[in-house]
């Protein structure tokens, strides 16, 4: 399947489109330009220009409904193609991070383990570990750069202090597992609060603190956490956390 050509003269294939929409979902969309280190690396790897990836990761964005309500509404020129790869996709991550992924290695991409790392040498345990780094890796990209790489709890902007959290836990459902919305981007500390129950996101996107936290006389509790209850998270630019995802935390997690 096919889409119209572009500037550089080559029709896009769907299988080309499944690798430029995995890397929108995990590029921050200011950043979805022709001098962007990661859009010339897929435009090698496509063999096309930069500015012709850069194009296609605009027309993506026409479909984005939170850069809509953002007031940015991406290229208006796209193809019936690229609106069936959002279609197909947008709700089906676990799908897309995979094809994506296998779809780069047969283009010829390889990303060496870390030196580090034993795997186990059971084939399906490898695939399996395999498959965990490959999810992590793209959700923790998407969520980051949609809250531009800022704890969206303290705007801490420290890379090696944050973490892509999943609202709804990584083992309970499956289906979860990549979906940016299902995540925020927040510092360790209040990462391990979170996962606690000892805060939690309510629909307006304004952060409660337990009662144990609230109660709490300790003084750095009281300086650098309890001073953020009822205060409302920093929004991202895409992927709004889910509320059936937050309703879930509230639910089964918080310790009101």
């Amino acid at each position: 399947m096919r889409d119209r050509p572009a500037r550089d003269g080559k029709l896009w294939t769907r299988d080309e489109l499944v690798i430029v929409f995995e890397l929108y979902c995990r590029t921050p969309f200011q950043k979805t330009k022709a001098n962007n280190p990661e859009v010339g690396q897929t435009a090698r790897l496509l063999r096309r220009t930069p500015g012709s990836v850069a194009r296609k990761l605009g027309n993506f964005g026409a479909f984005d409904p939170q850069l809509k309500r953002m007031g940015i509404t991406g290229l208006v020129h796209v193809g019936h193609l690229d609106r069936a790869v959002w279609d197909e996709f947008h709700h089906d991550w676990n799908s897309l991070v995979i094809q994506a992924h296998n779809l780069r290695e047969a283009l010829g991409e390889r990303k060496n383990e870390p030196d580090t790392i034993v795997l186990p040498t059971g084939a399906s345990e490898r695939l399996q570990i395999k498959r965990a780094r490959i999810y992590q890796s793209f959700f923790r990209q998407a969520v980051l750069s949609s809250y531009e790489g800022r704890c969206c709890v303290t705007g801490i902007g420290i890379q090696e202090c944050l973490t892509a959290s999943h609202i709804v836990p990584w083992s309970h459902n499956e289906s979860l597992r990549t979906d940016p919305t299902n995540g925020l981007c927040l510092s360790a500390t209040f990462d391990r609060l979170f996962d606690a129950g000892l805060i939690t996101i309510m629909p307006e996107l304004t952060i409660e603190l337990s009662s144990r936290l609230l109660c709490s006389q300790d003084r750095p509790i009281l300086t650098h956490i309890a001073c953020y209850h009822r205060k409302s998270i920093a929004r991202p630019s895409r992927f709004l956390p889910a509320q059936d995802s937050l309703a879930w935390h509230r639910r089964n997690v918080f310790q009101a």
